[in-house]
């Protein structure tokens, strides 16, 4: 029998962390460790927050969904928005509920700053100002992300190199906590953060060799194309108009350039696969900064790297 985790009172419990880029095989291995040791998997991938966003996103399937328990996917309004810090209640909310039932927690995800912020814990930043949020974003709508990002370059270099020039809710709030606090971000960064506390955490990072990596995202691209995207982004087009955050994501992003016949059907499965690719190495380069990661050389699905992980996940479970 699997070793179980420990969670009387005063032990650290077992908390298992499956990161890497997207396309990596993260959900095949938590599946297969939950599977095992009475695991349940904690989201953490943006995306996959939001509801009605499904072809796209590339969620666990019913199927898959059915042999373990979920959390975090499926929770967020389409047209709402979910800060890291709001991400980081939610999910240490749901791991002390998950240790307290004597099961294994798995977060899983490739959202480098939601991860940081679970773990790690935020700065406690000033609060949110909708009336600057909207001024940027007006901005970032006359001139473009760009824009934005120019001028956080110009407060706070450190953050620009952290942030891409595209992603205009982190922009928006790097540039709202420098206004606001007259301080650069990265300095509040390392300020008043509360880590997460009471667990022993296994860091498991997938890092498949490059060439195969992306010809497993252009085989994705192809299939969500093929798989309907165009027909989902339609309809959430439809019921939701713009106002909706995640058809800015990729994939749904080149699907509404081909509803509106900015590229045609090539084009668009082209421009998502090289999005998807680049973020893959975005991904690889924020997550070769967490520390105490032991990467795994292969995807989540092959038979040796899910060995690998069952034998440092066991390893782990007896030693908390």
């Amino acid at each position: 029998m699997a070793p179980q985790p420990d969670c009387s009172p005063g032990s650290d419990s077992p908390l298992i962390v499956i990161l890497g880029p997207t396309g990596s095989g993260k959900t095949a291995l938590s599946l297969s460790l939950a599977e095992k040791f009475s695991g349940e998997i904690v989201n953490c991938d943006s995306v996959a927050m939001y509801r009605d966003f499904e072809i796209g996103t590339a969620k666990p399937s019913p199927a898959e969904r059915s042999r373990c328990p979920h959390h975090l996917f499926d929770f967020v309004d389409p047209t709402g928005y979910i800060t890291a810090g709001e991400y980081a209640r939610h999910a240490r909310a749901i791991l002390a509920d998950v240790r307290s039932r004597h099961r294994l927690p798995i977060v899983v995800g490739g959202t480098g700053l939601y991860l940081r912020a679970l773990l790690d814990g935020l700065f406690p930043g000033p609060q949110r100002s909708e009336d600057l949020r909207q001024r940027l974003r007006e901005r970032a709508t006359l001139r473009g992300p760009a824009y934005l990002h120019r001028l956080l370059f110009r407060l706070d270099p450190s953050a620009a190199r952290k942030i891409h020039a595209n992603d205009l809710p982190k922009l928006i709030r790097a540039i709202e906590v420098c206004l606001s606090s007259r301080r650069k971000m990265t300095e509040l960064w390392q300020q008043g953060r509360e880590p997460l506390q009471g667990f022993r955490i296994l860091r498991l990072g997938l890092d498949p060799d490059r060439a195969a990596l992306y010809g497993r995202i252009n085989e994705r691209a192809q299939k969500m194309f093929g798989s309907g995207l165009v027909e989902e982004t339609a309809r959430l087009l439809k019921q939701y108009g713009q106002a909706a955050r995640p058809l800015a994501s990729l994939g749904y992003k080149q699907a509404v350039q081909f509803l509106n016949a900015e590229l045609n059907r090539d084009q668009a499965v082209q421009a998502a696969a090289q999005a998807h690719r680049n973020y893959a190495k975005r991904q690889m380069t924020w997550f070769r900064r967490e520390p105490d990661v032991i990467w795994l050389n292969g995807f989540g699905h092959d038979p040796e790297i899910e060995q690998q992980a069952m034998k440092l996940t066991a390893s782990a479970i007896q030693r908390a």
